[in-house]
């Protein structure tokens, strides 16, 4: 069985880029670096079979004249014939996967589409257009495996539990339960990196010279903050992965020196963290690692900030979100303003830089974006972001806007336009903001 699993490329839309002043332009985010986890545990779990993954992303990076899309798809089918074709997706990049799976239809009719990730598992009323033949939501490498059997041995896709299949435009969803799956523990599929191999020289970061790799150390995530697709994802639930098995993936990843641990929130379980680094620290494993870490955990635990500094922790991604408590008690965030401040003292006394995130409304006016910048201003750190707040189809603060919002264009859910009116003028709304990415300490962006 020829299998054929493609990553889309990155949506392109970006207001906050376009209109931003010019000297702030080359800190603004551009792209997201890493490699496709999803996708490589996919290839993980049918690995007896001819197995390509192909990262759009990577490609682009790495050859900026590559072929449209299109072009480049076609020239994938026609070099790998497969069999079936998978596509994995997030809410921004769901039009190019549409393309992709209309491509190979009309390219073979008979290739089987599958199409699976965040926007697959929160909205997969989506995908009904005739190019799409199963759509599965969720953690679901077992369930491709069982598709991949079904098309290998001509059997009926509606014996298998947890799929949607596609008929005349309508999705019908499978009867019964998948089998039980544990996908942090005994059936946890390690990703097959193997398959990245031509682009890992575009997997760095800032002016990193080593490329970095993404690891889970958990999914899902105990907090329910409004605008965050991850909970929902999982449906309120938090899986720890073991100590062990991290341990054990850590040591077959040499050539990816700097490790993006690819959680909601990496310190969860305090516990575990101290553990998992005793046993970096005994296996003499040498990483630098980044970490999302809230910012109460370290106002909380600058005990634990500092071991995981002595263990390599080198930047953290903080989500600040707002410098107002009245907005964090409306996002549900559950982390005073107070503490952003606390937590930045605490990792900057570890040496560890900061990535700190605040998130726009859009119904800001022009005193909010002066507040805003006058308190980043005072608590400037290395990196900062400064984003859109948007409403994310399958999140609560989707459904609380949604007869707000003015543009549907998945291509925009990125967090970098505004898909509801602004209080202030379009244009100014996005300048205003990107004018905002020059309050930091450092020269460089991550």
């Amino acid at each position: 069985m020829k299998i054929l699993l493609i990553n889309p490329p990155r949506s392109p839309e970006n207001n906050i880029l376009k209109f931003a002043p010019e000297e702030a332009r080359r800190f603004i985010h551009k792209k997201l670096i890493g490699p496709p986890l999803g996708l490589l545990t996919i290839a993980a779990a049918v690995k007896d079979h001819d197995v390509v993954v192909f990262d759009t992303k990577g490609e682009y990076d790495l050859e900026p004249e590559t072929p449209p899309l299109e072009e480049l798809v076609l020239k994938l089918l026609v070099q790998h014939q497969p069999d079936l074709v998978g596509v994995t997706t997030i809410t921004s990049e769901f039009d190019f996967c549409i393309d992709i799976c209309r491509t190979v239809k009309q390219f073979d009719p008979a290739i089987l589409t599958v199409a699976g990730g965040l926007h697959a598992t929160l909205c997969p009323q989506d995908f009904t257009d005739p190019a799409f033949n199963i759509v599965i939501p969720g953690q679901c490498p077992h369930i491709f495996r069982d598709v991949v059997k079904a098309l290998e041995a001509g059997t009926a896709f509606e014996s298998i539990p947890g799929i949607l299949i596609n008929k005349d435009g309508s999705l019908h969803k499978t009867t019964g339960k998948p089998a039980p799956w544990d996908i942090i523990d005994a059936d946890y599929m390690m990703p097959d990196r193997n398959h990245l191999k031509r682009w890992i020289e575009t997997y760095k970061v800032g002016n990193s010279p080593f490329p970095s790799t993404y690891v889970y150390t958990s999914l899902g995530c105990p907090y329910k903050c409004t605008f965050c697709s991850i909970w929902s994802q999982f449906r309120g639930k938090y899986y720890q992965r073991t100590v062990e098995s991290l341990i054990t993936e850590l040591k077959t990843i040499d050539e990816y020196p700097v490790v993006r641990f690819a959680d909601a929130n990496t310190v969860v379980d305090e516990q575990f963290m101290l553990q998992l680094f005793k046993r970096i620290d005994e296996e003499g494993i040498r990483k630098t690692f980044v970490m999302d870490i809230r910012a109460d955990v370290a106002a909380n635990r600058p005990d634990i900030i500092e071991r995981l500094a002595r263990g390599g922790l080198k930047v953290v991604i903080c989500g600040f979100e707002s410098f107002r408590d009245e907005e964090l008690k409306k996002y549900r965030k559950d982390s005073p303003a107070v503490d952003n401040q606390e937590a930045v003292k605490v990792f900057e006394q570890n040496g560890i830089m900061v990535r700190g995130n605040y998130v726009v409304p859009p119904d800001y006016n022009l005193k909010d974006f002066e507040a805003l910048a006058e308190y980043a201003d005072r608590n400037r750190v290395v990196y900062a972001g400064y984003t859109i707040l948007t409403p994310m189809p399958g999140t609560v603060y989707y459904q609380q806007v949604k007869n707000q919002i003015i543009d549907n264009d998945y291509r925009k859910y990125n967090f970098f336009n505004s898909v509801m009116q602004s209080t202030l003028p379009h244009d100014e709304f996005h300048t205003r903001i990107g004018a905002l990415w020059l309050i930091k300490k450092g020269v460089d962006v991550i």
